[in-house]
């Protein structure tokens, strides 16, 4: 008896996104990134398109931050004392887009602030290391991001940068750096629907196309809140492809930042129950996992932290885009 399998057709579409300019686009990329697309759900390609792989970024600091785990310091070696051997580092372990992360003074070994001139080397030192499209996120303090990103998007002006985080009390002076100088801003909010089409409304309402912003929902990590996180990401992506205009925006999410900040990732093997097994497998299982599940509930940009994992998401991503043909 013939089965048939049953088929959604929706009317919407996610925007798509592009990240980077080329010489020819008035930067000096060697390719541009883009995302988005789909007119249906994660990898469902019997029922619609996704033109465009979820795209993978590799976070690197502009200095060595003092809060990471010992694993990845062995996995990167000297590279995390330079931000431009880091950045050559990322391209080299398969990075479509690098995400230069500004440390703050919590992240800093000295304790010391960021200054505004710090932030403008850090960032031509990365765009003249790699030809990848980059995104420059700050520190998380509402007035020194404001400083830093705005000196980082005069100084990269052209390069379609994504800026981030842009949120609720700091929009207005990012979005303006992204309008004045032609970049994207990455738009944050809490786990919640409404919230996240409020700021994309903020943000749309100062002028900026929404070609030019990436939706960042936030989550959390595997067993850490990620069921709430996944049905946030779904049902803002359910809501997309039904039509809803402040929801269509391709979305980025941190999966190595929160992976990794965790006891399962953090504690090695002397301080956990035997039964966690090997630290390196199990931190890096971490990260993969909570990345994965994302692309599942509609990720387009995952961040990752250890290269291990961008080589595992990666061939996950390849396979899904396949559409299972290898039978794996």
């Amino acid at each position: 008896m013939p089965v048939t399998i049953p088929q959604t057709k929706y009317a919407g579409k996610v925007r798509e996104v592009t990240i980077g300019a080329t010489r020819a686009e008035g930067g000096t990329r060697s390719r541009t990134v883009t995302v988005g697309g789909e007119t249906t759900l994660p990898f469902l390609l019997h029922e619609g398109e996704m033109p465009h792989p979820p795209a993978v970024a590799v976070e690197i600091c502009d200095r060595r931050p003092a809060d990471w785990s010992p694993l990845l310091y062995e996995a990167w070696g000297e590279a995390v004392n330079d931000p431009a051997t880091w950045a050559r580092a990322a391209e080299a372990a398969g990075a479509d887009l690098v995400l230069l992360h500004l440390t703050g003074p919590v992240q800093r070994a000295d304790g010391s602030t960021p200054t505004a001139q710090e932030a403008r080397q850090a960032v031509r030192r990365v765009l003249e290391a790699t030809g990848l499209p980059l995104l420059v996120f700050g520190p998380g303090i509402a007035d020194l991001d404001n400083e830093l990103l705005v000196a980082v998007a005069e100084e990269a002006a052209g390069e379609r940068l994504v800026l981030g985080v842009c949120e609720d009390k700091n929009y207005r002076t990012l979005v303006a750096a992204a309008l004045a100088h032609g970049h994207l801003v990455d738009g944050r909010t809490p786990m919640d629907v409404n919230l996240a089409k409020q700021l994309m409304i903020l943000i749309r309402d100062m002028g900026l196309p929404l070609e030019r912003v990436l939706m960042d929902p936030s989550t959390g990590a595997l067993g850490y809140g990620i069921e709430y996180g996944y049905s946030v990401m779904e049902r803002l992506r359910l809501a997309a492809l039904n039509g809803d205009a402040m929801t269509q925006q391709p979305m980025l999410v941190t999966p190595g930042e929160e992976a990794w900040r965790l006891k399962e990732a953090k504690v090695g093997d002397g301080g956990v129950p035997a039964a966690w097994g090997d630290w390196a497998e199990r931190a890096i299982t971490w990260e993969v996992l909570t990345a994965t599940t994302l692309l599942h509930a509609g990720a387009d940009v995952v961040c990752l932290r250890h290269p291990a994992s961008v080589a595992e998401v990666k061939a996950v991503i390849a396979r899904l885009m396949a559409g299972g043909k290898d039978g794996k």
